[in-house]
């Protein structure tokens, strides 16, 4: 991404305006030179890798050492259950919080946490398959691993998208939302390979490995990240975006069921390998690694094709994205083949990829330049709100059968589409802005 950094004033007649103690008006852009913004925009690209990395190591992986634990398909879920309900309250917390505090300390935070909760999660389930630990034991401390991850983790992603969106104009914010959604797809399409490659090593060696790129990307963040001021925030007007605000509401509603159907095949493709395709659990993950992969990079091309070269509209990235999704879950319900099943998770990274920084880049249309961290944290929540439902219905279903969660997710989406079509917001999404938005103004970051 390269965005234009022009203006119709030079930067030093802009210094001293809309700062606190001068003008009101909240800065909308936080100037900052062509090199040291694309570096600092590489630098958050990385840290969101390691993330989405994380996770695809963390499905590729779990469906083995889940059964040799003796957990079932639900058990092993909780972890993550318990993560996302959490992330559901502390990710608007911390978005907020970056609005005064400033993206930078936030996503440090986030960053840290996500090491530790991944490190110890890879050595409490360790113990747990020696047999050091009993499973009774080890199973709430695997659950207590990942919510370090739930409660401080969660920052890292709005502080990311804030910092994004103080320094990308109205026109950019689109592609601006699509490339950092990008990193971390990018991060779950090459987690599956590295896994791959380090489970020779050990069978949590690739944890091990994400929790090591995790305090290597917060080093980065801390030594190479450029942010010398806090977001100025309007005086007298602090951020008080909530859920329920008229402006907002919808695209969280949207963002929840996509949220909600995404993890329906993270969650249950890599048993329907095993368990129909008859794959074995040691090589399983190979397998199922390669399913993942394909469908981050489709996710990885709709945000970096198909957003940035195309400049498609966030309102036509709802729709596409959805329609997109429907075909994907249809061909999950009815594909007993590797080929077919392997398609539809590229369908389903398409759609998805898609679809998320549709709403997501509406949404922070929609609301002030000094909210932008407050909305961002409250979009977040919606990827670890579908992950409370998604893996309740995706295994509840699947013990049902193994297509039955596909077919909830087909007709989810397609709710979804109509839902884009009828709601006013959605319709004319990432096009009406916000009624009391001041001007487009620029001003240092110094």
């Amino acid at each position: 991404m390269a965005p234009g950094e022009s203006s119709a004033e030079p930067a030093e007649a802009r210094a001293g305006e809309n700062i606190v103690g001068g003008s009101d008006a909240a800065p909308v852009l936080y100037l900052m030179p062509p090199d040291e913004r694309n570096r600092a925009f590489a630098i958050l690209f990385l840290s969101l890798m390691c993330l989405g990395a994380g996770q695809s190591v963390m499905f590729a992986v779990l469906p083995s050492f889940a059964r040799q634990l003796g957990l079932s398909e639900f058990e092993a879920s909780l972890p993550f259950v318990a993560s996302a309900t959490i992330w559901v309250f502390s990710s608007g917390f911390w978005g907020e919080l970056s609005d005064r505090w400033g993206r930078k300390p936030v996503m440090l935070l986030g960053l840290v946490a996500f090491g530790i909760s991944f490190a110890s999660f890879a050595a409490i389930a360790n113990l747990g398959i020696d047999r050091v630990l009993p499973v009774m034991v080890a199973y709430p401390l695997m659950i207590a691993a990942r919510a370090i991850y739930g409660i401080f983790g969660s920052g890292t992603s709005p502080a990311a998208q804030a910092y994004v969106a103080d320094r990308t104009t109205r026109e950019e914010r689109t592609r601006g939302v699509a490339t950092i959604n990008a990193a971390f797809g990018l991060g779950t399409s090459i987690g599956p390979a590295i896994g791959g490659v380090l489970v020779v090593f050990g069978l949590f060696a690739p944890f091990y490995f994400t929790a090591f790129t995790a305090f290597a990307s917060a080093a980065a963040v801390w030594f190479l990240l450029k942010e010398r001021d806090v977001p100025r925030i309007r005086r007298g007007h602090a951020a008080t975006v909530h859920w329920h605000d008229a402006r907002v509401w919808p695209f969280i509603l949207f963002g929840l069921g996509v949220s909600t159907a995404g993890a329906i095949p993270i969650q249950t493709v890599g048993y329907l390998f095993i368990d129909v395709l008859h794959f074995k659990p040691s090589v399983a993950p190979q397998y199922i690694g390669i399913g993942l992969v394909a469908s981050s990079l489709a996710a990885l091309f709709a945000q970096l094709v198909v957003v940035q070269r195309f400049n498609i509209s966030a309102r036509t990235l709802i729709r596409l994205g959805s329609l997109v999704a429907v075909a994907a879950f249809v061909l999950f319900a009815i594909g007993h083949q590797f080929g077919p099943l392997v398609f539809a998770l590229i369908l389903s990274g398409l759609g998805l990829g898609m679809m998320r920084p549709g709403y997501a880049a509406a949404a922070s249309l929609a609301v002030d330049p000094h909210e932008q961290g407050a909305v961002a944290g409250l979009t977040g929540a919606t990827s670890g709100a579908g992950f409370i439902f998604g893996p309740m219905i995706a295994t509840g279903l699947y013990r049902l059968s193994p297509a039955a969660p596909y077919i909830f997710g087909a007709v989810l989406m397609a709710v979804l589409y109509a839902y884009a079509l009828l709601s006013p917001h959605l319709r004319y999404a990432g096009v009406i802005a916000s009624a009391d938005a001041p001007a487009e103004t620029q001003v240092p970051d110094t």
